[in-house]
């Protein structure tokens, strides 16, 4: 594990974050439809080779194969009881990737429902379940905890109060997903960048950021300038980070394509960082093509 703590290392200039799980993963024949999540027990090779090409690409840290490994999400394949072996088997793997210079991020996503009253799940609970999934994350070796594709206020909240409280004082990283909506930037449950930056300032994570969505890639750079404008509002110390998707999709024979570029996607990298944004990695679409093109730019320039 790196000697220089994650925060620390963060704020001594340029981190990049890694791009792209799922579609990679895909790339390397894994079947629409699979439990990504399970692949850290029935093909680690294949997870590993991915976390491998991120930071050869030039990663400074890669994130766990664990977006969807708390009960809920599994338990749609019939693998609630797989939480641990899975947050650990993942955790591992990116720590036998990365080398002694970088860090692992343990992927926490959302639960893919609701908390009550407007869905069935009760908060104690779902708060148990993430804090589950963060004690297992932190058993395999992860140096932060990194919350993201959040939509709900209450949910994050939960999330980031279980990461708290399991983590045994991990750095906890917290990032949402907007879409242009008229003028401004909401989540799918209508959340503002300003109502975000508010409630994740108070609940004292170490980072606020974005990632995923639809936008394009003029857009990912206004809200990145939307959304430092509204942290720093609340708070001068936080980090700031970003992962936009490789511009907006395109409905092709059913499928979802990224079209955008590794130099295009590393041009609005480079005015995301502008902005004050000092984390930068990808999300849906981006592979290490894109990461090395902004690793390049962006460390150039720094």
């Amino acid at each position: 594990m790196p000697e220089v703590g994650l925060i620390e290392r963060i704020k001594r200039g340029v981190f990049l974050l890694d791009g792209a799980m799922g579609t990679q993963l895909i790339a390397r024949g894994v079947g629409v439809g699979t439990c990504n999540d399970y692949l850290n027990i029935s093909s680690p090779g294949i997870v590993s080779d991915v976390h491998r090409t991120y930071l050869q690409a030039g990663s400074d840290a890669v994130i766990t194969n664990t977006f969807g490994a708390n009960k809920y999400t599994l338990a749609r394949y019939g693998l609630a009881d797989e939480v641990v072996r899975i947050n650990k088997a993942g955790a591992q793997i990116a720590r036998q990737a990365a080398t002694e210079q970088n860090y692992v991020l343990g992927d926490i996503g959302p639960s893919g429902d609701f908390l009550e009253p407007l869905g069935t799940l009760k908060a104690d609970e779902l708060r148990d379940a993430f804090a589950r999934q963060a004690e297992a994350l932190l058993a395999g070796g992860v140096d932060g905890l990194l919350i993201e594709t959040m939509t709900a206020l209450d949910e994050v909240t939960v999330a980031c109060e279980a990461a708290r409280s399991a983590g045994a004082g991990l750095p906890v990283l917290a990032s949402m997903s907007f879409d242009r909506a008229g003028d401004s930037f909401k989540t799918m449950m209508g959340v503002g960048v300003e109502a975000a930056a508010v409630r994740l300032v108070s609940l004292g994570v170490d980072a606020i950021g974005f990632n995923c969505g639809t936008a394009s890639l003029d857009e990912y750079v206004e809200l990145a300038e939307n959304l430092v404008s509204a942290v720093r509002a609340s708070c001068d110390e936080v980090i700031i980070f970003a992962e936009p998707n490789a511009g907006k999709p395109e409905l092709v024979e059913g499928k979802a394509v990224y079209k955008v570029s590794p130099d295009e996607f590393a041009a609005a990298a480079e005015k995301i960082y502008s902005a004050g944004v000092s984390m930068i990695g990808g999300c849906c679409g981006t592979r290490a093509a894109h990461i090395e093109a902004v690793a390049k730019r962006i460390r150039k320039t720094a």
